[in-house]
């Protein structure tokens, strides 16, 4: 490639007007001849001493002073030059260059070309984190081009990127780069929506979540906060994914870099909507199973393994805690809080935070955004507000501060952020619109009252109608679905909310600023927030990950034993009549829901009832299927089985002892099988290895029930909403759980 010649229109009234020094250089300094002709040694020598007296005046420290004295022999040529007019500068050919981005703040010593190729540059101590600027471009304005040439000749230029200076103190960094960010760039860092990993360089154009492709996003709309869906099989594929991720907005012109979040992803459940199933993290319960354990330590080692699994592969946000109260048993949501007792899920949810975040914020964690604000437990019949039958929330017995109470302990152990749900308050003091648009509810409640100051993310999808998984579904707009989507927007940042979930649409804000209705400043305060959590975590100064090390990290052995061993502590044993737990080894055994391949470890598996000694059955908490790609993957409806049912598990019971285990995503009505089945277990996700060991005694259950079991769906139905443990002679009582050895 030819070497071209850079221009920059950096005069001598921008570089030194302002010390008595530089002016006496300049009015000292000879007129340099014109023409293309290299300037004569004296003249460099003089170009040289001026930056260097420049950089006194300025008071940069020593060690910026050496750093440029060793780009001494890398200044590049002058040519052309009225002192009292432009400096005409002429490149070598433009190769990569680093910016001052120095670990601890120290200049690195490289001691060698400018443009040394990436490989070289790597191999001289390069870590993933450290900020690539690009070469130098032709193209560039003059202004951009006097920033580009100063930085080249050791980071002293007339306005310096402060923002990514690490030495400087983080509301320093910001003040910089909020100040250089256009409408479009402002815009685009209110908006998080879906990507998915892409088979190609990086992600594609999804048609079944309607995201655009990756280059889209981030180079034509601005996009720099993603929510990574599905589940992961390949750690280091994930972690190098996430890096060409980062080196595709590295070359952005302010290089922001991107933010991944993710819903849960080491458990057992799988809904786009809600959560991926573990894939290679490490597997534990539900956090409903966590609280059937009921130990903050537990709660803090599982948080802590999941932040070390999230960094190893660059996820630096977690959609997590959900810390919704279950007050209402047919929701569906259940299984991915603490259950029903407000100081319980008070107690885990702190421990939950600390594991994620640490004792602060920092380059170490995983920030954490706690939802769902201000508590979904009571729905309306328990109906999921994802969808417009679910949309109201109810407060039949006025407990709506109860509610609030988890959030209250969750600011207070220091919750990044905050997701307020898509459910509307009915029949209580705010307007019935949804949360997001609340402006009761966020401003005056959550940023007043409790005193949240950090980020509030809407949950997905409150302005545009889309299709998922080829399910129509309609804005969650609830209570102002009449409203327009511009209008939509400018409410939810009215409202107080800083940042759109699932959104794409970035050219509304920018409508909505031009026309007048949202300020700019408006904007800078939500645009604030989010830089100073990049800026907390490190992300300017290091945003990459080593994928190596993400396949050594993710599913190590020894946090895959910790959430085996999780499994196995969470089972519930609700009934155990005499005392048939634990089997012996060797038996006859007739399986339903249990793999045949683990079975045979433990017993000679049969294929009748009646040819079998004892008969294992591992079923779901009972629900209504409902339509749609979607939907379908809520649990919804009524708690106890139907008629056809029933009747299958009872013929089983009658002829052989039956031992049974629910998957308890939902309180189930389970009276007819605690007469039933010889032992009634619950658990909170779990594998067959786990049951099997928990059945023939290689471990013991451990769990006490995080809600009521209801009776009858009579008493469901009958109980109020809001109000806890409210169901008529419930079953099975919050925190009971019987023990190997005692009576039932």
């Amino acid at each position: 490639m030819a070497w071209q010649s850079q221009r920059c229109s950096m005069s001598w009234r921008q570089v030194g007007a302002r010390t008595s020094s530089m002016a006496l250089l300049r009015s000292a300094s000879p007129k340099l001849d014109g023409g293309c002709d290299k300037p004569s040694p004296p003249a460099s020598t003089f170009l040289f001493t001026a930056f260097v007296m420049y950089a006194v005046a300025r008071a940069v420290d020593e060690d910026r002073i050496l750093h440029a004295y060793r780009w001494r022999n890398q200044l590049i040529s002058f040519h052309d030059v009225d002192v009292n007019t432009q400096i005409e500068v002429e490149a070598e050919e433009p190769k990569d260059r680093e910016v001052d981005d120095h670990p601890g703040g120290q200049p690195q010593e490289w001691g060698g070309d400018i443009g040394r190729d990436h490989a070289q540059w790597r191999s001289h101590g390069h870590q993933p984190g450290r900020r690539f600027a690009g070469p130098l471009r032709q193209d560039q304005s003059m202004d951009e081009r006097t920033a580009a040439a100063a930085t080249a000749m050791g980071g002293v230029e007339a306005t310096p990127e402060n923002y990514k200076n690490p030495t400087l103190r983080i509301d320093q960094r910001i003040d910089d780069l909020l100040r250089r960010m256009t409408l479009g760039e402002k815009a685009g860092m209110l908006f998080q929506t879906m990507i998915v990993v892409g088979s190609g360089d990086l992600a594609e154009r999804n048609s079944a979540f309607r995201v655009e492709s990756a280059e889209h996003m981030i180079n034509n709309q601005l996009l720099t906060h993603f929510n990574v869906v599905r589940a992961a099989d390949d750690a280091s594929a994930l972690a190098d994914w996430h890096n060409r991720l980062q080196e595709l907005a590295a070359n952005t012109r302010l290089g922001i870099p991107i933010t991944l979040s993710t819903d849960p992803r080491n458990h057992f459940t799988e809904n786009v909507g809600t959560a991926a199933t573990a894939g290679t993290f490490s597997q534990w319960p539900e956090t409903l199973g966590l609280a059937a354990v009921g130990s903050s330590e537990l709660v803090e080692r599982f948080a802590d393994i999941a932040r070390q699994e999230y960094l190893a592969v660059g996820l630096r946000l977690a959609l997590h805690p959900q810390i919704d109260l279950a007050t209402e048993p047919r929701w569906s949501r259940i299984s991915g809080g603490f259950g029903e007792d407000a100081d319980l899920t008070s107690m885990l949810v702190e421990a939950y935070i600390r594991g994620f975040q640490g004792e602060q914020l920092g380059p170490e964690s995983v920030s954490t955004m706690t939802k769902h604000f201000p508590g979904g437990g009571p729905q309306k019949d328990g109906e999921d507000p994802h969808f417009a039958y679910g949309r109201e929330q109810v407060y039949p017995g006025d407990n709506f501060e109860y509610h609030l109470k988890p959030f209250r302990a969750a600011i207070a152990a220091g919750a990044a952020q905050i997701m307020p749900y898509y459910g509307m308050p009915v029949g209580t003091q705010y307007d019935e619109v949804a949360f997001a648009f609340n402006k009761a509810i966020i401003t005056d409640l959550l940023r007043g009252e409790l005193g949240f100051d950090g980020i509030v993310c809407t949950d997905w999808g409150l302005i545009t109608d889309t299709t998922i998984l080829g399910q129509p579904m309609p804005a969650r707009a609830w209570g102002v679905e009449h409203l327009d989507e511009l209008t939509r927007v400018e409410m939810i940042l009215n409202a107080g909310c800083d940042q759109f979930g699932g959104e794409a649409r970035p050219e509304l804000v920018v409508q909505l600023v031009e026309q007048g209705r949202i300020s700019e400043e408006r904007l800078d305060v939500s645009v604030r927030r989010l830089l100073l959590e990049k800026f907390i975590l490190g992300l300017f100064d290091n945003p990459y990950v080593d994928p190596d090390q993400a396949a050594a990290t993710v599913g190590k052995a020894e946090f895959v034993a910790a959430g085996a061993d999780a499994q196995r502590r969470a089972y519930t044993l609700l009934t155990n009549h005499d005392q048939i737990l634990p089997l012996r080894k060797g038996r006859r055994i007739y399986l339903e829901g249990v793999s045949e391949d683990v079975a045979s470890a433990y017993g000679q598996v049969v294929d009748n009832p009646a040819d079998a000694d004892v008969a294992l059955l591992r079923l779901k908490a009972p629900y209504q299927p409902r339509p749609g790609g979607f939907e379908a993957m809520f649990h919804a409806g009524s708690l106890a089985f139907p008629t056809a049912e029933r009747d299958h598990h009872a013929r089983i019971c009658f002829t052989v002892p039956t031992i049974i285990d629910i998957y308890l995503d939902r309180p189930a009505v389970l009276t007819d099988l605690a007469d039933q089945a010889a032992a009634l277990l619950g658990s909170y996700g779990s594998s067959d290895e786990a049951f099997l060991d928990i059945v023939f005694g290689a471990a013991r259950p451990e769990g006490s029930l995080p809600f009521d079991m209801p009776r009858s769906m009579a008493a469901v139905e009958t109980s109020r909403s809001d109000v806890p443990f409210d169901t008529a002679d419930p079953l099975f009582r919050f925190g009971y759980g019987l023990r190997y050895g005692d009576a039932y």
